[in-house]
């Protein structure tokens, strides 16, 4: 009987680039009974398939860690925190390092510069550069090594060889200068151009991993959503508090007011209004009664109730949409991942360029061949070094988003920036992005012009426990009606509205159907207003006493001023637009039809919007989705590029990968905009950067002394490396005055 197939997701530790992750991936793939392996490098995750009767997780855990890495395969409770207390401290550690190799690269750049002939110039600075180089830098060394015993490079062996050369060339000058002054030519050092590439480079590494670390912090937000702990209601009737990983299908689960619901069930007693934003994107929280469906992480109100757990673990809404965004955000490759691209070919052709170089001297040259070819070798090594490789993109990057930051957006990362000039397609949530967000009245009506019952309104919907109630409170407050009544015999008209007595007359608030039962007369112009305030998509309350309506009031969740200007402004620039919303089909046809959008959907659940934004994308669209809420976190990871309202909540805020902190729509073209210049620095660095050595590295070599007796000196070879990753820094603080 053939085995089944397992897929499983395991944490990989010492992932430094995206090289070592397609490496990891293929060292997994390799192995016997493993049918499909990724690794995400922006997760720090290994998804497996493979067949548990031909290998195990703790056979494929060796096979990483021969490879020079690590996967953590141990199923433990605690497992995420430990996982989370090894990054940090590898953040940590990190921090420290880059740290440190500023402080120490300084005072050896001012003497290298400036006081080059000070006593024990030389000494001093081959003291400070070897922590610098082989301490501070040394899992350089350290990934070089391994790359190398498995026959490939990444930028790692470019660092590693680049400065250890220059290092024990500078070693070589300081402590047998005779040797090349015998020969004509004047000993330098190096130790200068070794450290600043160490410190450089480290900072990139650690602003890259600043730049993950919220990626994994969003995941971190959504798994809080459920509670530790739930109250279980055994046969007998006895409550029993239980780890939320014991809670079993069918269990009968008792939630109290203000607390979050641990799994997906349906009510079997009592009621309440729970807040479901984080699926729906509604403000407005829902009534929920026996029979009604309640799912993980929405928050119970002021009721309390009990219900059947139905989906628990994976199974429940909440845990899909928390494996979704991770998916998705790990799906996609920073800008980054281009260097490393490029330096596996770069790497290996500048070595065989050196080699070259060194080889054809001692041949073509007897007489000073050797002299000549060691310089030769180690010039072209120094002048390729990776420090405006790695500059380019991360000082464009931080470039970008201070100019973003003064404009209100802020952009947290290159992988928005790569696709954001392809966009082509925008998707809006309604709640909280096109509108406000917040339920408030809009217009009231009262009969014949009288508001003289209005503290009695007031004082009846201050009882009522309905979401809508605290809207009409609040428009009163600010009204400054602020006189209470007292209410005798409240009650609550499920589905219908609220009853009381004032000074012992009755009085109503509710819907129409609670007049109509009643028999209250409602005139011509509060009926006429109730209709055309409907047809607005807005919700209708009517107060009457017992024998005539008195007032309409009318809730909505109003547009904002920016949303249609905004829209205007991408159709302009050829970009297709559509609205989804959790809410009903009326009301999103109205705020369409207000906003302008041709094209939306209502009632729409959250995994649905992330399957919407799939659709886009398989008939090659390039889509940007703008939410606000934990409802829109699957469609904000899975688009090409996510764009979150800084009024919403954490987690969208975290997921998104650009947040507009004004919550004003029209920054969306604009953040689009400002990705295609930032992008723009970002490839224009990394040209200028690989061009320099395309000339550099010829003239290095010796290419010039044939025809001119031209050798490049490896100081100014040091010199020229320093020019180039100005040159790169400069273009990308060109982009501050960029229009």
């Amino acid at each position: 009987m053939e085995s089944k197939i397992v897929t499983k997701t395991f944490p990989v530790l010492n992932l430094s680039c995206a090289s070592c992750a397609a490496r990891t991936e293929n060292i997994l793939k390799s192995q016997e009974g493993v049918e499909s392996a990724s690794v995400n490098f922006a997760t720090l995750n290994a998804t497996i398939e493979y067949n548990p009767s031909v290998t195990s997780p703790e056979a494929l855990q060796r096979a990483v860690q021969d490879g020079g890495y690590d996967m953590i395969v141990e199923e433990a409770d605690n497992t995420a925190e430990t996982l989370e207390e090894i990054r940090s401290e590898k953040t940590s550690s990190l921090k420290n390092r880059t740290i440190w190799a500023i402080i120490l690269s300084l005072p050896i750049v001012v003497i290298g510069m400036f006081f080059m002939n000070m006593p024990y110039a030389n000494e001093i600075m081959w003291l400070l550069s070897t922590p610098v180089i082989f301490w501070l830098g040394r899992d350089f060394f350290r990934n070089a090594w391994t790359q190398a015993r498995h026959r490939s490079a990444t930028m790692d062996t470019l660092v590693a060889l680049s400065t250890s050369i220059a290092y024990l060339f500078s070693v070589f000058n300081t402590l047998y200068p005779q040797f090349w002054i015998e020969r004509g030519v004047e000993p330098h050092v190096y130790f200068e151009a070794g450290s600043v590439i160490i410190a450089f480079i480290l900072l990139g590494r650690l602003l890259e991993d600043r730049a993950k670390s919220n990626t994994s912090s969003s995941i971190k937000k959504l798994i809080g959503l459920q509670p530790k702990t739930v109250t279980i209601i055994n046969d007998d009737g006895e409550y029993t508090d239980v780890a939320i990983t014991k809670v079993e299908i069918g269990n009968i689960v008792l939630v109290k007011p203000g607390e979050k619901i641990a799994v997906d069930g349906s009510v079997t007693e009592g009621s309440s209004f729970v807040d479901e934003s984080m699926l729906s994107g509604e403000p407005i929280p829902v009534e929920k009664k026996s029979g009604d469906k309640v799912f993980a992480g929405t928050i119970n109100q002021k009721g309390s109730f009990r219900f059947r757990a139905e989906k628990i673990g994976s199974e429940t809404i909440l845990a899909q949409i928390i494996k979704m965004v991770q998916d998705a955000q790990g799906s996609k490759a920073p800008v980054q991942k281009l260097v490393d691209k490029i330096a596996g070919i770069f790497v290996p052709v500048v070595i065989s360029i050196a080699v070259l170089a060194f080889i054809l001297w001692v041949i073509l040259d007897p007489a000073n061949g050797f002299s000549h070819g060691l310089l030769a070798l180690v010039t072209v090594l120094i002048i390729a070094c990776p420090c405006a490789l790695g500059l380019a993109t991360p000082t464009a990057i931080m470039v970008g988003i201070g100019k973003g930051a003064e404009k209100g957006i802020l952009i947290k990362d290159a992988e928005s920036l790569e696709i954001a000039k392809k966009t082509d397609s925008v998707v809006l949530d309604k709640t909280g992005t096109i509108t406000e967000g917040r339920p408030q009245v809009t217009d009231i009506l009262w009969n014949n012009n009288d508001s003289s019952k209005a503290s009695v309104f007031m004082s009846l919907e201050r009882q009522s426990e309905h979401p809508l109630a605290e809207a009409v409170v609040k428009y009163f407050n600010q009204s400054e009606y602020n006189n209470y009544d007292s209410v005798d015999k409240f009650e609550s008209l499920t589905g219908k509205g609220v009853k009381g007595y004032v000074d012992g007359q009755l009085f109503f608030a509710g819907n129409e159907k609670l007049l109509s039962e009643n028999g209250i007369l409602i005139d011509s112009d509060l009926k006429l207003k109730s209709e055309q305030l409907s047809q607005e998509a807005k919700t209708v309350i009517w107060f009457a006493d017992t024998d005539r309506a008195l007032a309409v009031i009318a809730i909505t969740d109003k547009v904002k001023e920016s949303s249609k200007e905004a829209v205007r402004q991408m159709q302009a620039a050829g970009i297709k637009v559509y609205m989804l919303t959790g809410d009903i089909e009326s009301t999103a046809k109205a705020i369409a039809a207000n906003v302008g959008v041709d094209q939306y959907l209502a009632g729409v659940q959250p995994l649905q919007k992330a399957e919407f934004v799939k659709q886009l994308q398989a008939k090659g669209k390039t889509v940007a989705m703008v939410g606000d809420g934990i409802n829109d976190s699957a469609a904000l990871a899975q688009a090409d590029i996510s764009i979150a309202m800084g009024k919403g909540s954490d987690i969208a805020i975290d997921v998104a990968k650009i947040t507009i902190i004004s919550s004003d729509l029209t920054k969306i073209p604009e953040a689009i905009k400002l990705s295609k210049q930032t992008v723009s620095t970002i490839r224009q660095n990394l040209f200028w950067a690989f061009i320099y050595n395309l000339i550099g590295i010829p003239i290095a070599a010796g290419l010039l002394y044939p025809i001119n007796g031209f050798l490049l000196n490896p100081m100014i070879a040091g010199a020229a490396m320093a020019l180039s990753s100005v040159s790169v820094v400069t273009n990308s603080l060109m982009l501050k005055w960029r229009k």
